[in-house]
């Protein structure tokens, strides 16, 4: 069984989490990805932001929030995902995220919204409704 490993940031307003669709998937994810080599979880988390939502983050002041695993999503079957997700604020309050790069589309989600989540994604919800973060 193989496990690909990724670092998301974590976008909170409103009781809504910021989540992302990639042109060549059909389920919504946080912004993130893998982590390039010598690059911390935090790091990779703050890069893949800037790239998917143009949003600044810096990795140093990014907080952990929890490491979900789950099957990979449009992965070979037996693939799973160790997402490692962190909770922050953008250096500009007032930013307004953005689709860039290969992102086709982006929502503000509740746990209403689980079923259009990759599985990482539906475990993540459940955290952020736990923690009262989240409807």
């Amino acid at each position: 069984m193989s496990e690909v490993v990724a670092a998301a940031w974590v976008c909170v307003r409103d009781r809504s989490v910021l989540v992302v669709r990639a042109h060549d998937s059909d389920a919504f994810y946080l912004p993130g990805g893998k982590p390039e080599p010598g690059e911390t979880h935090a790091e990779a988390a703050a890069r893949e932001t800037l790239e998917e939502v143009g949003i600044v983050v810096k990795a140093d002041q990014l907080q952990f929030f929890r490491t979900i695993e789950a099957p990979a999503h449009n992965r070979p079957p037996g693939t799973r995902v160790r997402l490692v997700t962190f909770l922050g604020e953008p250096s500009e309050p007032d930013a307004t995220p953005a689709v860039a790069n290969e992102i086709a589309e982006l929502g503000w989600f509740t746990s209403a919204d689980a079923a259009r989540c990759a599985p990482a994604i539906r475990l993540l919800l459940d955290e952020l409704v736990r923690a009262d973060l989240i409807d």
